[in-house]
């Protein structure tokens, strides 16, 4: 913006200050602006900074780049989640103007009658400093001006005081801001540090049973599941991820590579959700009750891990949506529900949402199941295919979890276009899936590392060496070091990452 004196180009910013830009608790935030005016004053700026609900205001003195003076730097550390606020102010800065002049005009070898004025001028701006000064300062700045009006000493005595260390340090505590101009507000997302370093292992629940006597796998608990955090957490990881824990429908239930005929041990995909035994906000019966989720919860947190919950927004045709809320869903022409469809691929076991035919319902009805799992304790998701979902829906979701919750991260399971990867960045999403998976040469990785290097202001990239549904054929040939030789480059080239069943 442009007042008395510019200011241009704050940052951090994204999309011109539509969306917030992104920070976690201790991080440091570097925030830059160009500030200018006419002429040569010396102009200076103040980064101001407003914790979450306004409890705490710090200004912060900026400095200039040492060879572009005109840009000016400012930092601080956010120590809570939630909303912050930033605004760079800029300001003429009287006193460095009147240094500067005196400085020069002394070097050149002017004397007490050519510095008259400058004297005088000084003078008057250190009483005005020392009218607005603490009491414990204000002496000091007093001195100043008397002695730059000592008229029976020489030039160098008079402004000796004026010029010090002491008393510049003082002003710079507490200047004089003449042409006080406001520059825009400008938001921060604080979130806790886990969203932006932290490390993901994904595993199934149901396949932690192990085999009965005859060799048959048997299904995982959620006290099966406890026991098998003790190797993840030995394995150093942060958090772990589970895909659906719901129940899975039993209408249209795939089998084997696909197939509509499955057999009595097909127990279906955990994506395909709801049944007589619930939808979204129950668990699956052979895993256990929310009580037995409970205590994994539990045992989590004394092994210092954290469980993520998959949320996929799709329902099966047996799901309680299906039954009582058809207008979730797109219904065609002969009154049959949609199901999902990427041809030729065909997916007869769930339904898509479709977010426009009832919005208000559906907003109202995932937000209470979200809801729902973090007050039991769940703080983070991974979203399955967000981009396959309104953008503004996820907006008003996430903001409005955050509204009681700041601490719950979410992260975009989006393999998509950058536009859309991207965008539902700014959106909110607290991290987000890559490429990476997929890049595997020297100059793909390079290229890969220079994307989200230049994106890092907006994404925070969780890179996954794998997951349930991609191997890439590299992993499929090149064994346990390719392995090791992913998760290193992941664990190095982000500060997320994370790895399907290593």
């Amino acid at each position: 913006m442009t007042g008395r004196l510019g200011i241009d180009d704050v940052r951090p910013q994204i999309s011109g200050r539509l969306y917030p830009a992104k920070a976690v608790v201790g991080e440091v935030v570097p925030v830059t602006a160009l500030v200018w005016r006419e002429g040569h004053d010396a102009v200076s700026a103040t980064l101001n900074v407003i914790s979450p609900g306004g409890a705490e205001t710090v200004a912060i003195q900026m400095t200039p780049e040492p060879l572009n003076q005109d840009r000016v730097h400012g930092v601080f550390v956010p120590d809570a989640p939630g909303t912050w606020t930033f605004r760079v102010d800029a300001w003429s800065d009287v006193f460095a103007t009147w240094r500067n002049a005196v400085t020069k005009k002394r070097g050149a070898g002017q004397g007490a009658a050519e510095l008259a004025n400058d004297l005088a001028h000084g003078a008057d701006l250190f009483d005005r400093a020392a009218a607005q000064a603490p009491a414990d300062v204000a002496p000091r700045l007093r001195e100043a001006a008397v002695g730059l009006r000592a008229g029976d000493r020489d030039v160098d005595a008079r402004v000796e005081l004026a010029l010090s260390d002491e008393v510049t340090g003082i002003l710079a505590e507490y200047p004089l801001r003449d042409l006080l101009v406001h520059g825009p507000i400008c938001e921060i997302s604080v979130e806790r540090r886990d969203a932006l370093v932290n490390s993901w292992y994904e595993l199934f629940p149901r396949s932690t049973g192990g085999r009965d006597e005859q060799g048959r796998p048997v299904h995982g608990t959620f006290a099966t599941t406890a026991q098998a955090l003790d190797r993840v957490a030995a394995m150093g990881f942060d958090t772990v991820y589970f895909p659906p824990i719901h129940p899975i429908g039993e209408v249209n239930r795939k089998g084997r590579n696909n197939t509509l005929t499955p057999d009595a041990t097909d127990v279906g995909s955990p994506w395909a959700i709801g049944s007589a035994d619930g939808g979204h906000d129950a668990v699956h019966p052979e895993l256990g009750t929310v009580e037995d989720f409970r205590a994994l919860l539990a045992r989590a947190e004394e092994l210092g891990l954290e469980i993520a919950l998959d949320l996929a927004l799709q329902a099966a045709p047996d799901h309680p949506w299906a039954r009582d809320h058809r207008d979730f869903f797109t219904e065609l022409a002969d009154g049959t529900i949609a199901y999902a469809e990427n041809p030729p691929k065909k997916y007869q076991d769930i339904y898509p949402i479709n977010f426009d035919n009832n919005p208000t319902a559906i907003y109202d009805e995932v937000y209470r199941v979200v809801k729902y799992w973090t007050d039991l304790g769940v703080r983070t998701f991974r979203v399955d295919n967000p981009h396959t979902k309104p953008a503004n829906f996820w907006q008003w979701l996430i903001a409005r979890i955050h509204e009681t919750d700041p601490d719950v991260i979410f992260l975009a399971e989006a393999f998509t276009r950058p536009a859309r990867l991207y965008g539902l960045a700014k959106l909110g999403f607290s991290q987000s899936y890559t490429y990476f998976t997929w890049k595997t040469d020297k100059q793909e990785l390079t290229e890969f590392a220079s994307e989200i290097r230049d994106a890092a202001d907006i994404s925070r990239p969780n890179l996954f060496v794998n997951t349930p549904d991609i191997l890439h054929e590299s992993l499929q040939t090149g064994g346990r070091a390719m392995f090791a030789i992913r998760a290193s480059l992941a664990a190095t080239m982000s500060p997320l990452w994370g790895v399907y069943s290593g």
